[in-house]
């Protein structure tokens, strides 16, 4: 049933990954821009629900978490009926598609199998592009908007991570094609962000720390709120459309 209020006028954005690291930050940003949230999770359920918790308290009936593995077509189907369901508590609207989440690993070439293959592929490109041709009617009703969290290796591609390089290279594909063909109603954009947050796998590797700081000009980490203030860049400039955002340092000049 809908929740009559500020809910129902204000935008609405949907952003995948919400819970956690990039898409948290995005998450806040957005909120405190004004937009009532779809906060997707896959299974950060405690951080998601204490994130609506949060915005709400902040704002009544502006959050609502949505649970999905993106690599099950079942799973985005069931996603794309309640984000677009008139009685749902946003009334169907949608301004907004962050396409943040992503599955990243290893995967040298030998040893590549066919469950790596389908889990990097059809989340990290797959059901970006699904979600948008899914969601495209509800955008279109405002002039909305699709942003792609792509990657810097997406065009030097990263060492024994071919199924990630390739995923991320076939969004930045993806999102100038969208830009072409979903325009005007919607505008299509990418960020593609270089080193934010360490890898969890590399969180206490000070070599390894070293290394990456060694090739960035500026010679530190970028922050949370670097991307999601280039969201809201994106987001509320309407004349920007088919573009890929760096924010990286400079590391993507080496």
């Amino acid at each position: 049933m809908q929740v009559e209020g500020l809910a129902l006028t204000q935008p609405v954005a949907f952003i995948t990954g919400a819970s956690v690291r990039i898409g948290q930050a995005i998450s806040r940003k957005l909120h405190a821009e004004g937009y009532s949230v779809w906060l997707h999770y896959r299974n950060s359920i405690e951080q998601a629900q204490q994130l609506a918790d949060q915005l709400n308290a902040q704002r009544e009936h502006s959050a609502h978490i949505l649970s999905g593995h993106l690599d099950l077509t079942i799973d985005i189907e069931a996603m794309l009926a309640i984000i677009k369901a008139k009685d749902g508590p946003f009334g169907g609207r949608l301004d907004v598609l962050v396409n943040n989440a992503s599955a990243f690993y290893p995967t040298p070439v030998a040893d590549v199998d066919d469950r790596q293959w389908k889990q990097i592929i059809n989340t990290n490109l797959r059901a970006p592009f699904l979600l948008s041709q899914g969601l495209a009617n509800r955008l279109a009703e405002h002039n909305g908007c699709i942003v792609n969290i792509t990657d810097i290796h997406a065009e030097k591609p990263m060492a024994n991570h071919t199924l990630y390089s390739v995923s991320k290279a076939g969004l930045v594909s993806m999102t100038q094609s969208l830009a072409k063909e979903l325009a005007p109603a919607i505008r299509t954009n990418a960020i593609s962000p270089g080193a934010i947050l360490w890898p969890k796998r590399e969180e206490t590797d000070t070599e390894y720390h070293a290394k990456i700081l060694a090739q960035i000009p500026l010679e530190r980490l970028g922050k949370l709120e670097n991307i999601a203030d280039t969201v809201w860049f994106i987001v509320s400039n309407d004349y920007v459309n088919g573009q890929v955002i760096k924010i990286d340092g400079g590391k993507s000049l080496s």
